[in-house]
């Protein structure tokens, strides 16, 4: 199991035919960091809320940094692989790109405290963020990238934009949508707002 150590990811072996228990003590964490923050969270409050001792979550991560590397590398091990299949019965790239909408906004939006987690908490560290930018976030924005370049080729999209250029947009605004929806105080459908995300983006990178 990957784990964070000067720097890097490790492996830490855990128990096994105790998946269960390792993924109560996951989703104990994002709870925990999302509504006490994670720099002012401890591993004993995790284990509390897990329902387990503080010496059992060291069973299956090495620190509390690894918890927060773990959080994000299940899910994005997730939507990458939820991205993947949907690509493949996918052919035109505009729906493509719909498609990675609302997978994209949907996850987040049934989940507020992973919402937050990854919008608000994974932001605050920058060495946090340049792990996961060299990792993970870039295998996703090779599934937009590949989608737009695909409707360049084809000449539905626009030439004369950089495709690398017109994904870190494409990401920016279902990023800035999941950020709102998590900061707002208004109740309402995160994943009801990719179809207008796509709209005005499809728009703007079609030839004319």
């Amino acid at each position: 199991m990957r784990s964070s150590s000067a720097g890097k990811l490790s492996f830490v072996k855990h128990p096994a035919g105790n998946v269960d228990k390792r993924d109560a003590i996951l989703r104990a964490a994002t709870k925990v960091f999302a509504h006490s923050g994670f720099f002012q969270s401890q591993v004993a409050d995790v284990a509390r809320v897990a329902g387990v001792a503080a010496g059992t979550v060291y069973l299956y991560f090495q620190s509390k940094d690894d918890l927060l590397v773990s959080i994000f590398e299940r899910s994005m091990n997730e939507v990458l692989a939820e991205g993947r299949a949907a690509m493949a019965e996918v052919p035109d790239p505009a729906a493509r790109l719909a498609e990675l909408a609302h997978l994209h906004l949907e996850r987040l939006g049934r989940d507020k405290d992973l919402a937050v987690v990854f919008q608000v908490e994974l932001r605050q560290s920058v060495k946090f963020m340049e792990r996961f930018s060299e990792s993970f976030l870039q295998d996703y924005f090779k599934l937009i990238r590949q989608a737009i370049a695909d409707g360049q080729q084809s000449g539905a999209f626009r030439k004369d934009i950089s495709a690398t250029t017109a994904t870190k947009i494409f990401f920016g605004a279902l990023d800035e949508m999941a950020t709102n929806w998590v900061l707002s105080r208004r109740k309402y459908d995160l994943n009801a707002e990719a179809d207008a995300v796509v709209d005005l983006f499809i728009n703007g990178v079609k030839r004319q």
